[in-house]
C-alpha cells in the first residue's frame, strides 16, 4: 500500500462519504456531486498547503478526480432502499476516508522531514478536514466537535508513523485497518471523550 494507493482509497471513501449525506439531505444531483468532490479534496488541500506543497497539484492528479467522480456517480445510481441505509455505509467510508488520508498526511510530512507537531497536525487536519467540509456544507455540527472519538485516531495514526512502526506496506495497511476498526467500533459501541467540564472539575 503505497503513497498512491492510500490518496486513491481517501479520495474514493470520502466521496461516497459525502455523497451519501447529499442524498440524505435531499439535494440535487448537482448539490450531491459538489459535496461528495469538496468532501474527498478538502483534506488533501489542508495537507498540501500544510506541508508546502501547491495546491494547483491537484489538477495533475487524474486518477484520483476520476476516481471521485465515479465514486459519487455510484451513489447517485443506487436503489433508494440502499441509500437508505447510509448511516451505517457513512461511518464505514468517513472511517477509512479518516484512517487512509491521516496515515498518507503522516507518512508525506515525515518523509519531508518535518517535525513531530507537523506530522501530528498533518494527519489529524487532513483526516478530519473533509469531513469538516463536508458537514460545515451539509448544515451539521462536524464529528470532530462532537463528543464521540474522531481525531483522536488521526492523532493516533500521524504518533505511529513517527515513532516508525509502520515502515513497510504491510504494516501501513495493518495501521489503516486498526484505524478503521477503531473508530468504527468507537461509534458502535458508542466510546466518547470527556465533555467540559472535566468530572473532577465539577465542584
Amino acid at each position: 500500500m503505497n503513497w498512491d494507493a492510500l490518496n486513491i482509497v481517501g479520495v474514493v471513501a470520502f466521496a461516497v462519504s459525502g455523497a451519501l449525506v447529499g442524498v440524505e439531505e435531499s439535494y440535487d444531483l448537482i448539490g450531491v456531486f459538489v459535496l461528495g468532490i469538496v468532501t474527498a479534496f478538502g483534506g488533501g488541500i489542508i495537507k498540501d498547503v500544510l506541508v508546502g506543497i501547491p495546491v494547483t497539484t491537484l489538477w495533475s492528479q487524474q486518477q484520483p478526480l476520476v476516481a471521485a467522480v465515479v465514486a459519487v456517480l455510484a451513489v447517485m445510481l443506487l436503489p433508494g432502499r440502499w441509500v437508505g441505509q447510509w448511516r451505517r455505509w457513512g461511518v464505514s467510508f468517513d472511517a477509512i476516508g479518516l484512517a487512509t488520508f491521516a496515515t498518507q498526511a503522516a507518512l508525506q510530512a515525515r518523509r519531508l522531514g518535518l517535525p513531530l507537531s507537523a506530522v501530528l497536525v498533518a494527519a489529524v487536519l487532513t483526516g478530519v478536514g473533509g469531513g469538516i467540509a463536508r458537514d460545515v456544507l451539509a448544515g451539521r455540527k462536524p464529528l470532530v466537535l462532537r463528543d464521540e472519538i474522531y481525531a483522536v485516531w488521526a492523532l493516533l495514526a500521524g504518533a505511529v508513523i513517527w515513532v516508525g512502526w509502520a515502515a513497510t506496506p504491510l504494516q501501513v495497511a495493518v495501521l489503516v485497518a486498526v484505524i478503521v476498526a477503531l473508530r468504527t467500533s468507537s461509534v458502535r459501541w458508542r466510546w466518547k471523550l470527556p465533555r467540559t467540564p472535566l468530572p473532577w472539575a465539577r465542584w
